[in-house]
């Protein structure tokens, strides 16, 4: 394929080296290979192939880029920067200061036109996925015969690492069977590893791997090479075949340092002392950050003609909003993040009596409750609906010939499910949920950190949450997970203890907006904490925490439970006497954001005497029951026997929690 800009490319892809060998010898820290090897792939995915807009980074119809291989930073920023995105040149000089728009790894959030966080190998794999899910959604919910307002298409760049990370055959797998023909990811195929040639630690057929699983491969074998790219490119967007695409380029990493290109050496910065010699061998000037005049002037006019394409959409979403101005309406709400107000999402929940339910059970009823409310909101299980109790009735699979359909079905992949999932919430229509059992959310748990990390909305539903399980044993019982995850920043952890507080716990989870949840629910049935009213549990739950039974006379000792345990509280207080108080607390993070005065409110300090109790390590509750108290739990982990057994043996019952509240 002939491309009549070729020059122009060539020229912006001999600069675009400039800048990352610059930046990088700038910091003395950071990766020179990818920038390096795929600057050809960048100067035709940038000045000939993304259909997006610089001056309008968040149109909706923009054409997604991933830069899965997130190490090679300096590729992204150096071609947004040319490209014309609100990144000056003085931020690209900044690469990894403090406070840069150019942090050492691709932060969504943190510079304009990056559309995900990457770095953890493997993630952006899984990332383009879920755009992909969400883009077909999309023109499933939203076009019309009339006007169609979502074709985009979702492209990817990954390499070696990314590939050899398990989580990118889970994606890969979803995707082929999937059908995500609007996806195409490029593989900077170079051979090398960071420690070594690659052929050091792999020598499978990657294309025979990809088309097992239902992918079209296409193999460049110059990826050094502009127009062979191009072609391959313009190829994988017109086949409509029903099969995601891989372009396997060939490239010589760190091209362009011959005392390091094409081997391991060239990873990294190893390549940075040879830089002024290298920077005059392909031809750039000694001024650094050096970026010719027709170069702007290339990128300028293709801005012109992007802004252009832009506004003869805009043509069409205007007439498309006129003609149905209730979808305009619920799109433009889900841009702004909102999928429903708390207090609204909350009275759509119908209250539950006095019935003993476990909170799976509940949960089933508030997310089919939740989901007519707010009908963008999409629930997936790894091969579990029938135990995790999430599917969305009457919403249809999403599938090949169904793709509005809002149930997905991840197979046995929760760390696909987790990177799709924040895929879904980096496109920014959909809000994603994922259920699998506790004790497997260490599967996921990368994925879980870079959503509360990027403040993506998406939410996730584990249950069989203890020992409680029973007979399944020590590997299906989860006794440091909650904990565990209490310890990931930015991520709302609500353990509920009946009915009523799983309606305020998932109503929670669909209205956050600035972070994921995770919802942590029991296999086994719980009574209902019906000894306040169905309005004080659903709103204290909305605190993360409230008191439960109030102490009728001088308030001595103070119990807190959390989920399943709370009963046990109430239960050891009755005996106890009248100057306890019981405090439920589904949800420490949300606890820790009230006023200070509503957390005096609930554990006065003044009150030394507390017990925690917990089906789980005592680790995380340290903060509250203080040197003076008592944290009941396991620190140990589990036994095969019948749930109550497995409680007796741990010491989780209510004389438990009697005998530690006499003895402070």
């Amino acid at each position: 394929m002939s491309l009549n800009n070729s020059a122009d490319l060539s020229r912006a892809a001999t600069e675009a080296r400039g800048l990352a060998m610059d930046a990088v010898a700038a910091c003395h820290s950071g990766h020179l290979g990818l920038p390096l090897g795929s600057a050809e792939i960048g100067a035709v995915l940038y000045g000939n192939f993304l259909r997006h807009d610089p001056a309008a980074p968040q149109w909706i119809n923009r054409d997604r880029f991933v830069l899965s291989a997130g190490h090679g930073s300096m590729f992204i920023y150096g071609w947004l920067h040319l490209a014309g995105f609100d990144l000056p040149l003085e931020e690209v000089k900044a690469f990894r200061k403090l406070h840069s728009k150019t942090p050492g790894h691709p932060e969504f959030g943190e510079t304009v036109g990056v559309e995900a966080t990457t770095g953890p190998l493997g993630q952006g794999t899984g990332n383009i996925v879920g755009m992909a899910v969400a883009a077909k959604m999309a023109a499933a919910h939203f076009n019309t015969a009339e006007h169609k307002i979502f074709d985009h298409i979702v492209v990817g760049l990954a390499g070696d690492g990314c590939l050899q990370e398990g989580i990118s055959q889970e994606a890969a797998s979803f995707a082929g069977r999937f059908g995500l023909d609007n996806l195409i990811m490029l593989y900077d195929s170079n051979d090398v590893t960071l420690d070594a040639m690659a052929s050091k630690t792999q020598n499978e057929d990657t294309a025979k791997r990809y088309e097992a699983a239902n992918w079209e491969v296409f193999t460049v074998k110059q990826g050094n090479e502009l127009a062979p790219i191009a072609e391959a490119l313009a190829q994988a967007r017109t086949s409509k075949n029903g099969k995601p695409k891989l372009i396997i380029c060939k490239t010589i990493i760190a091209k362009g340092i011959a005392e390091v290109q094409g081997t391991a050496k060239g990873h990294g910065e190893a390549g940075v002392k040879f830089i002024d010699a290298s920077r005059q061998a392909i031809g750039l000037p000694a001024e650094k950050f050096f970026v010719s005049p027709e170069t702007r002037a290339y990128f300028n006019a293709r801005k012109v003609s992007q802004a252009a394409a832009h506004a003869e959409w805009q043509k069409t979403f205007a007439a498309w909003s006129k003609a149905n101005p209730e979808k305009a309406a619920l799109l433009a709400h889900a841009q702004q993040g909102n999928h429903g107000d708390v207090q609204a999402l909350l009275t759509a929940i119908p209250e539950f009596g006095k019935n003993a339910l476990a909170t799976r059970v509940s949960g089933e009823n508030c997310i089919n409750a939740v989901a007519k409310a707010s009908p963008l909101i999409l629930s997936g299980s790894a091969d579990l609906h029938g135990s995790t109790k999430n599917y969305i009735k009457d919403a249809g699979d999403f599938d090949i010939a169904t793709p509005a359909g809002r149930n997905l079905y991840f197979g046995i992949r929760e760390h696909g499910m987790g990177a799709i999932l924040n895929g879904i919430a980096y496109h920014g229509i959909f809000k994603g949920s994922g259920a699998t059992f506790l004790t497997f959310s260490d599967y996921l748990r990368p994925s879980i950190r870079v959503a509360a990390l990027a403040k993506l909305q998406a939410f996730y539903i584990f249950t069989h949450d203890s020992v409680g399980v029973g007979e399944d044993g020590p590997t299906h019982q989860p006794v440091e997970t909650v904990s565990a995850l209490r310890c990931i920043p930015n991520l709302d952890v609500i353990r509920p203890g009946d009915a009523e507080e799983t309606a305020a716990a998932f109503a929670l989870a669909v209205s956050r907006r600035d972070g994921p949840v995770a919802l942590i629910l029991s296999r086994q049935n719980v009574p209902s904490l019906d000894a306040v009213s169905v309005a004080t549990r659903r709103q204290g739950t909305l605190k993360g925490a409230y008191v439960l039974r109030k102490e009728t006379s001088a308030l001595t000792h103070i119990l807190i439970g959390t989920g399943s345990e709370v009963s046990l509280a109430l239960a050891a207080a009755e005996e106890l006497g009248s100057g306890v108080r019981v405090v439920s607390m589904p949800s420490m993070e949300i606890f820790a954001r009230q006023p200070k005065a509503y957390q005096e409110e609930i554990l006065p300090a003044s009150c030394v005497k507390r017990v925690s109790i917990e089906a789980g390590v005592t680790l995380s509750w340290g903060r509250y029951v203080g040197t003076a108290g008592k944290a009941i739990g396991t620190d140990r982990f589990g036994l095969s026997a019948p749930g109550d057994v497995v409680m007796r043996e741990m010491g989780i019952t209510k004389e438990a929690v009697i005998a530690a509240a006499k003895a402070l």
